[in-house]
């Protein structure tokens, strides 16, 4: 393996594809570019990258056909475009390609030097045929087959994969996509009464009462990562990274402070480390009252992982 120095840790951005949202809009746009300036700032060994385009033999993994048509030509019906949440332009079939195209880059990254990152992505509410709650493509999905498919081909491995899903709302799209393979575990520790709610079964669903605070989350954490570990032996962790369950969150409703969110990402990295798992970070919901502290929370989130590549780099020097 070659020297940290040569490999930084890298984090793929698609900022500069926005969206032309409707003045007052709900979604949080500007948070992406905010993400990506905070961290040219302040983690100098985190080197941005612009994210590829998914292809759309990539999306297939996945997707229906339709609907990847429908979403390049802005041909999808009103009432499936209105539950994504966004209206159709070029940018945002653009944007929601790069998002998928971000994770997959970020995965064979981790996959050759223990982590790396999607300033976006964690767009766990798409399904194989429709997308919802502003998401469009499922990135954690389509990485996590073509990651499969390409250990296959390359090395004949039979790859299982962990999604760590943290994000404060289930991950109904990804749930539904995997339910029937035993490939890829899918985790979910999110407010049981916030959206969506019709939940799709996750192999774990972990439901937090509104108000939960630090304590009682990190406890159903460490409690759900013992649960994983029993049932399942990963290769490749994907971790939504959620800054939602937030206290300063305004469609969050758990209570869980900065340190608390800090721990909550330590205690993923660790585990994943103490397994020598490569891990996937994906960056999910985020919709403070002050957009800052959704930036704040999540370059927590990226200084955290940025320790846990350090010692990758030290572990593969070591080997060396």
């Amino acid at each position: 393996m070659a020297h940290s120095a040569l490999n930084p840790m890298h984090a793929y951005y698609a900022d500069h594809f926005v969206l032309p949202l409707p003045e007052g809009h709900r979604f949080p746009m500007r948070k992406y570019s905010r993400l990506r300036d905070r961290l040219t700032q302040e983690l100098p060994g985190v080197q941005m990258r612009e994210a590829p385009a998914a292809t759309d033999g990539e999306l297939a993994l996945v997707h229906t056909p339709a609907y990847i048509q429908g979403v390049a030509t802005g041909s999808l019906d009103a009432a499936v475009q209105r539950e994504i949440g966004f209206p159709w332009s070029p940018a945002m079939a653009e944007r929601a390609r790069r998002s998928v195209g971000a994770s997959v880059a970020a995965a064979r990254d981790a996959l050759a030097h223990g982590v790396a990152g999607n300033l976006a992505g964690g767009t766990h509410h798409a399904y194989a045929d429709k997308g919802g709650g502003f998401c469009v493509f499922n990135d954690i999905a389509v990485t996590a087959r073509l990651m499969q498919a390409e250990a296959w081909r390359h090395r004949r491995l039979k790859m299982n994969v962990a999604v760590i899903d943290l994000d404060v709302h289930q991950g109904n799209g990804t749930a539904a996509i995997f339910a029937n393979d035993p490939s890829v575990f899918t985790l979910s520790l999110h407010g049981e009464k916030n959206f969506p709610f019709r939940k799709e079964p996750s192999d774990l669903d972990v439901g937090l009462p509104d108000g939960c605070t630090d304590e009682p989350y990190l406890a159903a954490l460490h409690q759900a990562l013992q649960t994983v570990q029993d049932r399942f032996d990963p290769h490749l962790v994907i971790y939504l990274a959620g800054a939602d369950p937030h206290e300063g969150d305004r469609l969050g409703r758990l209570k869980l402070t900065a340190d608390g969110m800090q721990a909550r990402d330590r205690v993923v990295m660790d585990w994943a480390w103490q397994r020598r798992l490569p891990v996937v970070l994906c960056m999910g919901g985020g919709y403070g009252h002050d957009i800052e502290t959704t930036v704040q929370v999540q370059t927590q989130t990226w200084g955290v992982a940025l320790d846990h590549w350090a010692r990758w780099q030290r572990w593969h020097n070591l080997k060396r």
